[in-house]
């Protein structure tokens, strides 16, 4: 029931109607108490979002709703909005004098930021007490990290919304221990359990999976069963559900040479990381931050060491084989994304391959910049290369006009990794999708490829789109065998 009344309601009406999968889900989860939308990116969340929410204002299950999203993606549904309907949201920011008029104005549709409600946690208190209010979180693996404060102000806020919704096309963005806290802000524990540690240690992807049949096994059942237990408040589609139809996407792996003078550097860092890793033996991922820290820097010199070294002065060795693959790409009048986890990078590769007419997109652009860049790039056909960050873009931007999507590096993460790709494989690509991944021979690139393809097999058994057979019968726990063959680690008898 509505608690507020406005002296004109807003209308409404929609200005599309939803593709059939997308009404199938508004229908599936527009009466649930809690729901979470997982369809695969590209497939058009925003526009199920927008429709559920037209819904509950048309019967009154609530005054206001407010859709929580990513700083950089803010203005992404302020365009959705204007696209799809016609109620003109309230902002909320972290500025607390402007946020003193939209909490206390009667709207029915409020806009804010993950840090924004974090910050105006205790006025949200008392806001939604005295009115009824459903959320929906966009990219909700924002808040997959059980110990972080931001989590915490979420999670202690979920009780007070009458409805709640959460949205990602990735809820296994890392590891399947990131989707826990994410259904525990829906349902408080009852589908996963409310103890996240007992969760975490039985979902990991760590070392032992390798030499323990039976860890194996436990790992398998557990992994495979959480889509079951959400399964009663989640949809979720992918593009090879046969709802769309969108053109195939090609795969890649170009092996690469080293320039003498980079592999020189990277041994030298090799031999050092060996000697701390052989002193208490391979780290579980993400748990050592110094060896992290060391394995980044040969990430590094795979790709460039003028980020570690600025008396590096030659080419590295990936650049000639980029500078071959972009020239065929551009040759054939297409359009390409390469994507490097790291700003110096995408500067020096800007400098690189400037004759090919160069946008590039990294986290010390402000947001008019880059929004001027992709611009450029998706309206000037002398633009033929884009250059990024996936901290930066990839998330919530549809960049179709290329087909090609170029990783000069990759790092640890799931997420930045499919996200990325994605940016080009989505609804509107009239082409086939080209993914080309650079590893340069005998490096750390190597075991990056085998982690990223044992966390895509999780994620996927995890979020219900392969049967355990399938993921038994392609998976390999063998990563940190590679990683010790990697570093000349011999294993202890």
């Amino acid at each position: 029931m509505q608690l507020i009344k406005l002296n004109k309601e807003p209308n409404i009406s929609q200005k599309f109607k939803a593709l059939p999968y997308q009404d199938q889900a508004v229908k599936t989860i527009c009466d649930l108490e809690y729901a979470a939308v997982f369809h695969e990116q590209g497939l058009g969340k925003s526009k199920i979002a927008i429709d559920v929410m037209l819904y509950w204002i048309e019967k009154k299950y609530v005054d206001t709703v407010l859709i929580v999203a990513k700083k950089g993606l803010i203005n992404n549904w302020v365009k959705e909005m204007q696209k799809h309907i016609f109620i003109k949201p309230l902002i909320l920011t972290q500025n607390k004098r402007d946020n003193y008029y939209v909490f206390n104005s009667p709207s029915r549709l409020m806009l804010a930021h993950y840090e924004a409600l974090k910050l105006e946690k205790e006025r949200f208190k008392i806001f939604l007490k005295a009115r009824n209010v459903a959320v929906i979180l966009d990219e909700s693996t924002k808040i997959k990290n059980p110990n972080s404060a931001l989590t915490n102000a979420f999670i202690e806020l979920a009780p007070l919304f009458k409805k709640r919704i959460i949205m990602t096309g990735l809820p296994v963005a890392n590891r399947p221990f990131d989707i826990w806290s994410q259904i525990y802000f829906l349902d408080h524990g009852k589908s996963l359990g409310g103890n996240f540690e007992e969760f975490r240690k039985s979902t990991d992807l760590d070392k032992e999976l390798n030499t323990s049949k039976e860890r194996q096994g436990l790992f398998e059942d557990k992994v495979s069963a959480i889509y079951k237990k959400i399964s009663a408040f989640t949809v979720r589609e992918t593009k090879n559900s046969g709802i769309i139809k969108l053109p195939d996407k090609v795969f890649q792996n170009i092996i690469t040479t080293w320039e003498s003078r980079q592999q020189d550097i990277y041994c030298q860092i090799k031999n050092e990381l060996r000697t701390v890793v052989m002193k208490g033996g391979i780290p579980v991922q993400d748990e050592n931050e110094e060896i992290l820290k060391r394995l980044l820097r040969l990430i590094q010199v795979s790709s460039n060491p003028k980020m570690i070294d600025e008396n590096y002065l030659f080419e590295p060795g990936k650049n000639s084989y980029l500078n071959e693959l972009v020239t065929h790409i551009c040759s054939q009048g297409e359009k390409c994304i390469i994507w490097s986890g790291f700003i110096e990078n995408v500067d020096e590769l800007a400098i690189f391959l400037n004759h090919f007419g160069v946008c590039k997109i990294h986290g010390k652009l402000n947001m008019e910049q880059r929004n001027k860049m992709i611009e450029s790039f998706m309206s000037d056909q002398l633009k033929q290369v884009l250059i990024a960050t996936p901290g930066a873009a990839k998330e919530g931007l549809t960049l179709t006009v290329a087909n090609h999507a170029i990783f000069y590096d990759r790092g640890f993460s799931l997420d930045d990794y499919l996200q990325a790709q994605d940016r080009i494989h989505r609804i509107s690509q009239t082409k086939t999708c080209y993914v080309y991944n650079l590893i340069m021979e005998d490096s750390i690139d190597q075991w990056i490829d085998a982690l990223l393809r044992a966390k895509e097999l999780a994620a996927k058994l995890a979020q219900g789109d392969i049967s355990v057979d399938y993921f038994k019968s392609q998976i390999s726990y063998n990563f940190y065998d590679i990683l010790q063959e990697i570093l000349d680690i011999k294993r202890k008898e």
